[in-house]
């Protein structure tokens, strides 16, 4: 009984052993709360401090220059991976210190072969009609969604929503997949 049970034990570290030589990215967590100083030996100015999650190479917090733009957060994240969905920021865009932003992905995570993009709404020129179409928008937020763009002007980021009323961390987290700020 024993001598089985070793067996079995071998034999599942053998397997296991082959799957990581064959893809060894299973199991495996991404890189996180990384940090970095942008250009930090020729640089001692004003810095921020910002996070990026989601299709991003290596989700972390980062220090940059206080005038860094999204594209530099990227940059410094390693880039976007091939999921991300570059309709959900603007890459001029300037950011605030603290904040933690996230880049959607443009197709499901469970959609392996990429075939299908997912349905989603632009939050900068949609009526509210069309942005109740995403399961977590109703009718009240869609119309807030519409009334904050009319006063405060374009959404920047998609974290701009938690400033609509009506949108808290839970609805944000639920609709951030499905809405992007530009074509």
């Amino acid at each position: 009984m024993v001598k089985i049970f070793i067996g079995v034990l071998i034999a599942t570290v053998v397997v296991i052993a082959g799957f990581m030589i064959l893809d060894p990215k299973i199991n495996v967590q991404r890189e996180t709360n990384t940090t970095l100083v942008m250009d930090s030996d020729s640089y001692d100015g004003p810095t921020l401090s910002v996070s990026i999650e989601g299709s991003i190479e290596k989700e972390g917090t980062y220090t940059l220059k206080e005038d860094a733009t999204f594209n530099d957060l990227i940059i410094a994240a390693g880039g976007l991976n091939s999921n991300a969905d570059e309709r959900a920021f603007y890459k001029d865009a300037t950011m605030t210190n603290g904040m933690t932003y996230y880049i959607p992905n443009l197709y499901n995570a469970n959609d392996v072969c990429n075939r299908e993009a997912i349905t989603k709404v632009n939050v900068n020129s949609d009526s509210a009609e069309t942005l109740m179409t995403i399961n977590g928008i109703s009718a009240s937020v869609a119309s807030s969604i519409v009334s904050y763009r009319n006063t405060n002007g374009t959404f920047k980021y998609i974290e701009d929503l938690l400033n609509v009323y009506g949108v808290g961390n839970a609805t944000y987290r639920k609709v951030r997949d499905y809405v992007i700020l530009h074509e």
